[in-house]
Order: C-alpha cells, then sequence, then structure tokens
C-alpha cells in the first residue's frame, strides 16, 4: 500500500478528480494549503501590486494498492500539468498497515469493497 501526495494547483482540481474516478479511484482527501516556494513574480491586479510569495495549492491524499499506483500518478501527471513553474509536486509515502474501522478488515482488504475492486 502507498500513500499519495499531489500538491497541485487549485484550477487544476477539477480535471484531476475527474481522471482518478476515470481510474477507478473514487476516495481521496483533499484540502486547501498555502506553500512558500522559490518563484516569486512580482503581480498586478487592477493597478494594485500584490505579493506572489506565499501560493495556494490543493493537497490531494491518497492511499492505494500497490497495483493502483502507476496509474494514479498518471493520471494525475495527466491532468494537472501545465508546464509553468507551480504545477505542484508528487510524493509517495510506504503505508504499514490500513483498517477499516466498521468491519476489522485490514492490509489490502480494508482499501477496497469486495466485489467492486479493481
Amino acid at each position: 500500500m502507498k500513500k499519495i501526495e499531489a500538491i497541485i494547483r487549485k484550477t487544476k482540481f477539477d480535471e484531476v478528480k475527474e481522471a482518478l474516478n476515470e481510474v477507478g479511484i473514487d476516495f481521496f482527501s483533499y484540502w486547501d494549503v498555502r506553500g512558500i516556494g522559490q518563484a516569486r513574480q512580482e503581480r498586478v491586479y487592477r493597478g494594485v501590486v500584490y505579493d506572489t510569495s506565499s501560493i495556494e495549492r490543493t493537497k490531494l491524499s491518497i492511499i492505494v494498492r500497490n497495483k493502483n499506483v502507476d496509474k494514479t500518478i498518471k493520471a494525475i501527471l495527466a491532468t494537472a500539468q501545465t508546464g509553468e513553474i507551480g504545477d505542484g509536486k508528487i510524493f509517495v509515502v510506504d503505508i504499514q498497515q490500513a483498517y477499516r474501522i466498521r468491519t476489522g478488515e485490514s492490509g489490502d482488504e480494508a482499501l477496497f469493497i469486495k466485489g467492486r475492486e479493481e
């Protein structure tokens, strides 16, 4: 099992969500985050200069079975990429164990519903 954390542009969230659903990832957590990076640009909106040192992004947290790691990452890369600085990052971390609280199932079985697994 792996945990995939992806930090993406907020404007790409809907596209990434659709791509994940198409590859069978129907549950993940997300939240809005702020970060500080090296890329800074002076932006002007209606004559007002504003600071771009703080960057708003959306962070996705997805726990997947090992066999679903590659297709999940490919879906995120294909839809979150603009080619511009600030497209985000993807991190992959090993998960030691998972439990479904309702049934007590553990391991891979805790990550899918029997009969609907992919």
